[in-house]
């Protein structure tokens, strides 16, 4: 995120790029003579722009992202779909919704204010002082976002290209160890963040008060801290690295996925629950590389100091700061929607969920057979909850009932909240009927 585009206010920059505007050192309080620090003026089209990318859709956007990333970490909590790759996608949802909440904070509510003059307090009295907890916070989730993207994609490529190794590799207990890794990481890397600005104070006799903006710390404005941490360090580990390595494991991913479709009716139940999977998740991988592009080219301008105004006249350097903004906001606030359209098994759970019939009309019988689609999960493996069938009940169950007093034997069928007994039939089964209904534990791939 690159937050330069504030009328003369030295802002933050946790998502699009790693620069601050390049404003004078300020210091606290500021001679009320100079009111150009937290008052200056911006052209009338770049108010317009951020208002519009930032202002409006990064705020619509990000709303709609906060509800769809809390849906999916209920969803993807479900006992159901207890597995490694989940436990990593609960956290990349986790982590974004904070992100999208920081964004928001940062860029979206700030940038109603210059154009449309509303938010007033927020922007020259909350803002100023809550930027200096929320910046080093956004670099946190941003980092660790990255990073959860790209172990998502290890685990699916360990799963599809080395299936043998997954059993040790793809369990629950190592993906909590790798998401404890991944934060701790995240914030030992951007502590540095938390000495990068301070607040400036100014009198308006314009207003007849006294406003704040955020500015860059003596720490911040170092040249050597500003081209070995700010340009080189964050070109390398949040652009050069994650990108060179989504790379090459969606290449491998994506070759594989090729050659198992071409084997698809030689492939068990699980290889072709794997391989949807993870045809799902390269699109969250697309998405991400689409929505950092841009971040990514305006980082390596910053790095190398390219000039490209001398390339057209017409390119605008802080628009496209706007725009990268609200397309790293996009990345964070998309993969709900990735996995409705794309994960058969999440979009099940989310209609049994949230477009129950009985929620609205009670007495109605639940979508598309949901009565049928009770789970039990137990790690790695899942088993289909099956009711004994009516045939069973009369030749074996009634017969025991009438000679015991009972609905059943408990040896055979244990006791279980439903209200008829029930038998567990194991996802290895190979009976056709019994092995259409074995629940997986994966929001993606052929059922």
């Amino acid at each position: 995120m690159i937050v330069k585009e504030l009328p003369l206010v030295t802002t933050y920059s946790p998502l699009g790029g790693s620069n601050f505007t390049d404003f004078q050192t300020a210091k606290t309080p500021v001679n009320s003579s100079n009111l150009s620090l937290c008052l200056g003026e911006q052209s009338h089209n770049l108010n317009f722009f951020r208002f519009a990318t930032n202002g409006v859709l990064l705020n619509i956007i990000g709303a709609f992202g906060i509800v769809g990333n809390l849906i999916s970490v209920i969803i993807l909590s479900r006992p159901q779909l207890r597995s490694s790759i989940n436990y990593l996608l609960i956290g990349l949802a986790t982590v974004d919704t904070v992100l999208i909440v920081t964004s928001i904070l940062l860029f979206g509510l700030p940038g109603i204010y210059p154009y449309s003059g509303a938010l007033f307090n927020y922007y020259f009295k909350v803002y100023p002082h809550i930027a200096g907890v929320v910046y080093p916070l956004a670099t946190v989730m941003q980092t660790a976002s990255v990073y959860l993207t790209m172990t998502v994609s290890l685990e699916r490529y360990v799963a599809v290209c080395h299936p043998l190794r997954a059993r040790s590799l793809c369990t629950y207990g190592r993906a909590r160890v790798y998401l404890i890794v991944i934060m701790i990481f995240s914030a030992l890397y951007n502590v540095t963040r938390l000495w990068e600005g301070k607040v400036a104070s100014e009198w308006s006799s314009e207003y007849n008060m006294t406003i704040y903006c955020p500015v860059q710390s003596e720490f911040r404005d170092n040249q050597y801290y500003r081209t070995v941490y700010i340009h080189w360090m964050y070109l390398i580990c949040m652009y050069l690295v994650p990108f060179w390595s989504l790379a090459i494991l969606n290449i491998a991913i994506y070759r594989q996925v090729q050659s198992a479709n071409r084997e698809r009716q030689r492939l068990s139940r699980l290889q072709q629950r794997d391989i949807g999977l993870a045809s799902m998740l390269m699109r969250v991988v697309v998405v991400f590389f689409i929505c950092n592009l841009l971040p990514m080219v305006i980082n390596i301008v910053e790095t190398f100091d390219i000039h490209l105004e001398d390339i057209s006249e017409f390119f605008d350097v802080n628009m496209m700061i706007n725009l990268s903004n609200l397309l790293v906001t996009i990345n964070s606030s998309v993969n709900f929607v990735i996995y409705v359209i794309f994960g058969e098994k999440f979009q099940r759970l989310f209609l049994i969920l949230f477009c129950h019939n009985s929620l609205f009309f009670p007495g109605r019988d639940s979508p598309e057979g949901t009565h049928e689609d009770s789970f039990v999960s137990n790690g790695e493996r899942s088993f289909r909850l099956h009711r004994q069938s009516t045939s069973v009940s009369r030749n074996g169950g009634s017969r025991h009932s009438r000679m015991n007093g009972s609905g059943g034997d408990s040896r055979k069928f244990p006791k279980t909240p439903s209200p008829g007994p029930c038998v567990y039939y194991p996802a290895s089964r190979t009976n056709k009927e019994i092995s259409a209904y074995t629940s997986q534990t994966f929001i993606g791939g052929s059922e």
